[in-house]
């Protein structure tokens, strides 16, 4: 007989990126991945080019500079830096490094798929708890908790809704939270929140009960993604946890030095969160203008309702054929929902007339 799969892995519903198959001819819109509109700083792709030359030599394996770095700019301590390849892996990482077979991880019910993911390949249960509003519930989350609860995944703000939860009840989250629980606030898209009560939840991971892990990633706002750079402050027993663990070199040097040049450019992030602050509510207005339910999100990205799934499926379908490629929602059970992330002027533009030209067929046909 072949080989066989541990059981349980089988029934993992594999991650499925955006979709990129177009008609034909079409020139792409493609607003599906929460990719940066404004692509990375000008100096962190000359730092790229620049490593053309060092392809043959292993990268730093602790990526000192880069955590250095981070450190300098969060405010924070070096040691308790850890680097990955995305914040998926360090996901991945800290799932198998904290639960297994008859552990439970909990989870939103609208969280980020690869939270049930990584906790089914560990052998661990995943477990939802319901929401409110599209928003994680502190107090389903709480509920939720077991003996047999080993971590719980929160992104914040949340993907693919958008939502976040404030200071204060994130706070009294982590404060009801059983120590034995490890909170993994995951603050992808920190950089694009403006309000004055979000906190990522850095002051939380250096206290005496070390149950609290932030994860950052450059694939969103520092415009990286392609080379695939996550980083997580930890306190210093779980870095010591994940560094046992994790890939003898987890980002090349190409990739550490793009994220070093991206760090420092201050006026390209300054530029991206700018460009995020002006369209995200001009694309949200444009679609509630037409008769759509927008989720009010804090990040790169909004979350728009149909009504029904086959009308979700009918606007997808038209907005492909157009060229327009977003992300829509079966897998996160919103199957009358499309993730469409805020892009450059004109996509924007191209999106919002597409599906105004969508609805107004609709509206012929009926």
């Amino acid at each position: 007989m072949p080989p066989r799969p541990r059981p349980g892995i089988l029934d993992i519903e594999p991650y499925v990126p955006g979709n990129v198959n177009l008609p034909e001819g079409v020139e792409p819109v493609f607003l599906a991945s929460n990719e940066s509109p404004l692509g990375p700083s000008p100096a962190a792709r000359e730092a790229f080019a620049r490593c053309a030359g060092r392809l043959h030599r292993y990268p730093d394996g602790s990526s000192r500079r880069l955590r250095r770095a981070l450190a300098e700019r969060w405010g924070l301590d070096p040691d308790g830096i850890v680097l990955g390849p995305g914040s998926e892996r360090l996901i991945d990482l800290v799932a198998r490094a904290y639960a297994g077979p008859g552990d439970e991880v909990l989870y939103s019910a609208h969280g980020f798929l690869m939270y049930p993911i990584a906790a089914r390949a560990g052998g661990a249960t995943p477990v939802a708890a319901a929401e409110r509003d599209l928003t994680a519930d502190p107090e389903a989350l709480l509920a939720a908790v077991t003996p047999r609860t080993r971590i719980l995944f929160l992104a914040n703000p949340n993907n693919p809704t958008g939502t976040w939860l404030p200071r204060a009840r994130l706070r009294a989250l982590r404060a009801a939270l059983p120590e034995s629980v490890l909170l993994v606030i995951d603050a992808a898209y920190a950089e694009y929140v403006d309000a004055a009560d979000y906190d990522p939840g850095h002051g939380w991971v250096r206290t005496p009960a070390e149950n609290t892990v932030v994860l950052h990633t450059f694939s969103k706002i520092h415009g990286l993604a392609a080379l695939r750079i996550g980083w997580a402050w930890c306190p210093p027993s779980v870095a010591r946890v994940l560094d046992r663990i994790r890939g003898s070199f987890p980002i090349s040097h190409a990739a550490e030095e793009a994220a070093l040049a991206a760090l420092a450019d201050t006026e390209h992030l300054a530029a991206a969160q700018a460009h995020n602050r002006r369209w995200r509510p001009w694309l949200a207005e444009r679609l509630a203008e037409l008769g759509l339910s927008v989720t009010p999100s804090a990040a790169n990205f909004v979350l728009v309702r149909f009504g029904s799934a086959a009308r979700c499926r009918a606007a997808l379908r038209f907005l492909a054929e157009h060229g327009v490629i977003v992300r829509p929602m079966d897998a996160y059970a919103l199957p009358d929902a499309l993730r469409i992330t805020v892009g450059q002027a004109h996509e924007n533009e191209i999106l919002v007339d597409t599906l105004k030209r969508f609805l107004e067929s609709e509206a012929h046909h009926a």
